[in-house]
């Protein structure tokens, strides 16, 4: 686990995360169907929004794993953008149980929810994405088939699960630290696929390592280092005050990312 110990605080930086209030449009008018269900990872109910793709056939299923903020707005219109392409989506918030009277998230605020996540114990972590992808496997709309993304704290937990979850088809890590010691990737299977930001010097210092304990174990992990991007380039791409460098990053990415998908 010590590779995991720095990743509490994967997304810090010295700017405030905006409000997204940019982000609440896609969600209230979506002409999708999306609701809230609860998990169950025995005893315990994980608070989870999901999205379901308007197809005739049955669908993949995508794991979304949120940011050190919580599961926020934005992350909640990530899946709705995986639904509009056919995927089902979910978005568990790791988070519940951590607030004010055993609530979550959004009661933390963005503040409190870095304030917390690092005292979420790896293996609650580890069981409540096991019972999410339990979760899909059993939805009459999917499949059988589950994915898992995250980003940037989400990012390192998605590298995480995959030394934890052989049945999860394909990872799908942006911006997280990845595995630094045979312990953390002795049982990766993959296949694992990066996505990078060049402006983000932190995060990729892990990379040359990653890749040398992954390929001594045979595991497939492509990674991409986009060179307009910054740390946290999916949702500062999106944000309508964003970079121009990070938009570029942003398209290039989802348009990589939706080819992926298309293989699993």
């Amino acid at each position: 686990m010590r590779l995991f110990v720095a990743l509490a605080l994967c997304c810090i930086s010295t700017v405030a995360l905006s409000a997204q209030d940019w982000a609440k449009p896609r969600l209230e008018n979506s002409p999708r169907h999306l609701e809230w269900v609860k998990v169950k990872n025995g005893n315990r109910e994980v608070n989870s929004f999901i999205a379901f793709p308007e197809v005739k056939t049955k669908a993949t299923a995508v794991i979304v794993i949120h940011e050190i903020f919580g599961l926020s707005d934005w992350v909640r219109g990530v899946t709705d953008q995986l639904a509009a392409e056919g995927y089902i989506a979910i978005a568990p918030d790791l988070l519940t149980g951590m607030g004010p009277n055993g609530t979550g998230s959004k009661e933390l605020g963005n503040d409190g929810a870095r304030g917390v996540i690092g005292k979420l114990p790896p293996d609650q972590i580890t069981a409540d994405l096991n019972a999410c992808v339990e979760y899909c496997k059993k939805l009459d709309a999917c499949n059988g088939k589950v994915v898992v993304c995250g980003f940037c704290w989400g990012g390192g937990q998605t590298f995480r699960f995959s030394n934890n979850n052989s049945e999860v088809k394909a990872f799908f890590p942006f911006y997280g630290g990845g595995p630094t010691n045979e312990k953390d990737a002795a049982s990766i299977k993959g296949p694992i696929y990066g996505f990078f930001a060049a402006n983000d010097a932190r995060v990729n210092a892990s990379l040359p390592k990653a890749s040398e304990f992954l390929k001594a174990r045979s595991v497939p992990f492509d990674f991409v280092t986009y060179e307009t991007g910054g740390h946290g380039f999916m949702r500062a791409g999106e944000d309508p005050k964003g970079s121009e460098g990070n938009k570029k990053a942003r398209a290039e990415a989802w348009k990589r990312w939706l080819e992926l998908l298309k293989k699993v």
